[in-house]
């Protein structure tokens, strides 16, 4: 009887080795399944985000390193990011208004951006398509390189070497030849890849100052056709939002300065959305993918983690502080001419990494801004004289005004400037003045142009600097023909010309206001 009693009082500890089986888990088997599945989902995670950074690197196209000129401006403070819109590349760039496969690749926009040192200010340089410039040496595909070619087109540069992904390296040096201002980084974004971003967005706010119709957008059509856009803000992505930016005839005075203040303001609406979204690796990654699917960069960004982390560096900007100005311009005939020493000084105060306003943006190491003898390249202050020691110059009067050499001569002499010999020009129709500079006397050229308050810089083959006077200089020259006149008499700016920081525009700035020029 007691072994029946001990037999059944064992049977309860039998049975809870039978009530575990049925599913009452012990404290230290429930931790180890969570930690388990923990352990999973954050595998999962992982190499998802891997698999997002592999495809968009497996997205970029890098241009090669080796067209990028070996004569370069010095390093400043700040970043400036060349970014290019072409319109001829292949991948589906056709059926959006694109050329073939076969077609020539050509930048259709193309602005400087300027990230300042304090990582809080940012402004975007527009240079016009037509712009007449020189352009340096570029790198053909047969690997030899051009003649520097005088007053060209600016959007000729892009399609040096007549190949279908164009040539981005031969812009950047173009761009680095006129600004004196070193690129960082060069981004080109085609057709395709400007539309997905948009779409990906969830399309961008756009102020429309007039109905537009088909013709508008092409004007070789024989009817108006249908009405693409009405009159007012509205949200567009994709297709449309390219049809917008391309759009020019039909507004204003159907130039290209007035698309330029049109995809500026675009530019801007842009940028607030994606700040609005948030700027975090998780909203990045998908804008990445999307732009990058046809894009090309500089070898300094060619992966995802360097473009996500290049992205994340701008996150600091307030959209206030970021300003879109177009290159200081003026019609050539048909084309656009640079006017000077304006641009110049917009170029200066870039390098000295002062803003629009002529605040000191350089930051420093802990935020703060640094105080200008920091800089490498300080903007004159507005009483500084400016000096020509050690340039030599001749100066030929372009124009029929009798003694206008001569007074230049005063000019620059007053400013220590030696001038080699006056004389009259071959020709006296000069409408603008010009200064030709042969190689490495750039910067010395800036400085006539500066001391002269005008001058179109142009480069030569021809050792040293060669100064013709035009209308331009005549129209602004005061003082008696004896040649009295010092620096002072033609003044130049002292920061950004109040005009060109006048006509800026910010990202947060009213999406209908200053949409035309004309």
């Amino acid at each position: 009887m007691a072994g029946s009693h001990r037999a059944k009082a064992a049977a309860p500890r039998r049975g809870t080795g039978a009530g575990r089986a049925s599913g009452r888990r012990p404290r230290r088997s429930r931790i180890r399944t969570v930690l388990v599945t923990a352990v999973s989902l954050l595998v999962l995670v992982t190499a998802g985000a891997g698999w997002a950074y592999l495809k968009i690197s497996g997205n970029i196209d890098t241009f090669g390193a080796d067209g990028i000129s070996d004569d370069r401006p010095a390093t400043t403070d700040g970043q400036n990011v060349l970014v290019i819109g072409s319109d001829a590349r292949t991948g589906g760039n056709s059926e959006l208004g694109g050329g073939d496969k076969n077609d020539v690749g050509r930048s259709d926009t193309a602005f400087l951006l300027h990230v300042y040192a304090d990582s809080r200010h940012a402004v975007a340089v527009s240079v016009p398509r037509d712009t007449l410039l020189d352009i340096p040496p570029c790198k053909l595909p047969d690997g030899s390189w051009t003649e520097t070619r005088h007053q060209a087109m600016f959007n000729e540069a892009y399609a040096m070497g007549s190949t279908a992904e164009g040539n981005p390296a031969c812009t950047q040096n173009t761009v680095e030849s006129l600004t004196g201002l070193r690129v960082d980084h060069t981004v080109v974004v085609d057709f395709n890849g400007f539309s997905e971003l948009t779409e990906v967005v969830g399309g961008v706010e756009v102020c429309v100052p007039q109905d537009i119709y088909q013709q508008d957008l092409n004007p070789g059509r024989t009817t108006r056709g249908k009405r693409i856009f009405a009159e007012g803000v509205q949200k567009v992505s994709g297709r449309k939002a390219l049809d917008y930016v391309r759009i020019r005839h039909g507004i204003g005075d159907g130039s290209d300065i007035g698309r330029i203040k049109r995809q500026q303001a675009f530019v801007g609406s842009l940028l607030k959305k994606v700040k609005s979204d948030g700027l975090t690796p998780t909203k990045l990654l998908p804008l990445a993918d999307a732009a990058t699917t046809s894009m090309t960069v500089d070898p300094g960004l060619g992966s995802a983690d360097k473009l996500v982390s290049f992205a994340m560096s701008l996150k600091d900007i307030d959209l206030q502080n970021t300003e879109f100005v177009t290159v200081p311009w003026r019609y050539e005939g048909a084309r656009v001419a640079i006017v000077e020493p304006d641009a110049g000084a917009l170029w200066a105060a870039l390098k000295a990494d002062r803003t629009l306003e002529g605040e000191d943006a350089g930051g420093g190491s802990d935020g703060e801004k640094k105080s200008p003898a920091q800089h490498s390249t300080p903007s004159p202050d507005a009483g500084e004289r400016i000096s020509g020691e050690g340039i030599s110059a001749t100066v030929h009067n372009g124009t029929l005004v009798t003694g206008l050499a001569a007074r230049a001569a005063s000019v620059l002499e007053e400013a220590g400037v030696t001038v080699t010999g006056t004389a009259t020009a071959g020709s006296q129709d000069h409408s603008t003045t010009v200064i030709e500079y042969g190689p490495g006397r750039k910067e010395e050229a800036e400085t006539l142009a500066r001391l002269l308050g005008t001058g179109e810089l142009r480069s030569s083959t021809a050792e040293g600097l060669d100064v013709v006077l035009g209308q331009s200089y005549a129209d602004q020259a005061t003082g008696d023909p004896s040649g009295e006149e010092s620096p002072e008499a033609s003044p130049a700016p002292s920061g950004v010309p109040t005009e060109v920081a006048e006509g800026a525009r910010s990202a947060d700035q009213d999406l209908c206001e200053g949409l035309s020029y004309g």
